[in-house]
């Protein structure tokens, strides 16, 4: 289908209220609250549509349609449209506009993804996972430690468009920074790619460093001198949470040495060496989860050690106290039986012998165990 039959069907979606109004909105909205904990203020799942060229950024004029449009005839730059959480509707005429494919439309829409990389004729799309630390006071049982979300990116010749799922990982802070680096900006939407998944990357990394203070915090309560009765729930749920976040760093392994060493048309060969650096820092993330994870392991074993040796010494303990109480027990249990003709029975100082006897056997007894540190 060619370009001004895209553009005039997105236009007749516009006259029911489609993309148009989306677009109006878009433009309208001076500052977006990028922290927002679900949809943007205005009601609308567009973010922010800015048109780039030469690195610059281009002056706001007509809607998203007439933007696209200024672009495509004038040859040279792209269009950065960001979106979060869109619907089925509200992404229907952007799809239409920038011919998507539909399977990763459906994608892009219902989220949950697993972390990939596909390409659909003249475009990419990119799946990546985000995760952020959940700060705090004191880690329990329950706590939940690291909370994923979702960034899908479709990059065309011509067009980026971001989809974020999740109250976390805005991009706005991205965007600033790229803008304040028109060099790197006029490499086109592929740079803008890079930037994502560099970001993505990064988070990763700054979240290891915290669930690292967890893991050595858990570290140092097992092993104080009560770490037999620290909870072992706190380590399995750092074992969960430590998932969650593999399951989200892990499978993006593939996907950046794709973009770092299969040609594709629409990521630049220049790109495509900063896709290296992003994927060997991605490395180092993996393979500290990977340490994080076998020595949770071992802070586990080592708690359940000292847990069977704490319960070890209270049965020594008992077991001692209990040969100690068998003395009297024995010799009470003998000389209550009712024979006459019984040693020392009927004796003046019978009574105090058996008592003197009594004392120094067990005296005896709880020395011995003291010695062998069983008391």
């Amino acid at each position: 289908m060619s370009m001004a039959g895209n553009l005039r069907k997105v236009t007749g979606l516009g006259r029911v209220g489609g993309l148009r109004k989306v677009a109006r909105l878009a433009r309208r909205r001076r500052k977006v609250d990028l922290s927002h904990p679900a949809r943007s203020p205005l009601g609308s799942s567009v973010v922010n549509c800015v048109a780039y060229e030469e690195g610059t950024r281009l002056p706001r004029g007509g809607d998203l349609v007439d933007t696209v449009d200024r672009v495509r005839k004038s040859g040279t730059g792209f269009v950065w449209l960001g979106l979060h959480e869109p619907t089925d509707r509200e992404f229907a005429g952007i799809a239409e506009l920038f011919d998507l494919h539909p399977l990763a439309v459906e994608d892009a829409i219902e989220a949950h993804q697993r972390p990939k990389v596909e390409r659909y004729d003249e475009t990419l799309f990119a799946v990546f996972k985000t995760v952020c630390y959940v700060e705090h006071e004191e880690l329990t049982a329950s706590s939940e430690v690291v909370n994923t979300g979702e960034i899908m990116v479709f990059v065309g010749q011509d067009f980026v468009i971001t989809v974020r799922h999740g109250r976390h990982g805005s991009l706005g802070p991205l965007r600033e920074e790229l803008e304040a680096d028109p060099h790197q900006l006029t490499k086109g939407p592929s740079a803008v790619l890079h930037a994502v998944a560099d970001h993505v990357v990064d988070d990763y990394l700054n979240v290891i460093d915290a669930v690292q203070a967890d893991i050595e915090q858990v570290e140092t309560d097992v092993f104080a001198e009560n770490g037999a009765r620290a909870d072992p729930g706190r380590i399995y749920q750092l074992k969960r949470e430590l998932l969650e976040l593999k399951r989200a760093v892990v499978p993006l392994g593939r996907p950046l040495l794709d973009l770092s060493g299969r040609p594709m048309r629409v990521v630049e060969p220049e790109i495509q060496a900063y896709f290296r650096d992003v994927s060997d820092h991605l490395m180092r993330a993996t393979e500290q989860i990977a340490g994080f994870d076998e020595l949770l392991n071992s802070i586990l074993q080592a708690h359940l050690a000292q847990v069977t040796v704490a319960q070890n010494e209270d049965m020594r303990k008992i077991t001692a106290w209990a040969a100690i109480v068998a003395v009297p027990t024995m010799v009470c249990g003998v000389y209550g039986m009712n024979f006459d003709h019984m040693p020392e029975l009927h004796w003046k100082y019978g009574y105090g012998m058996v008592i003197g006897v009594i004392s120094v056997a067990c005296l005896a007894l709880y020395r011995g165990f003291r010695r062998n540190g069983w008391l």
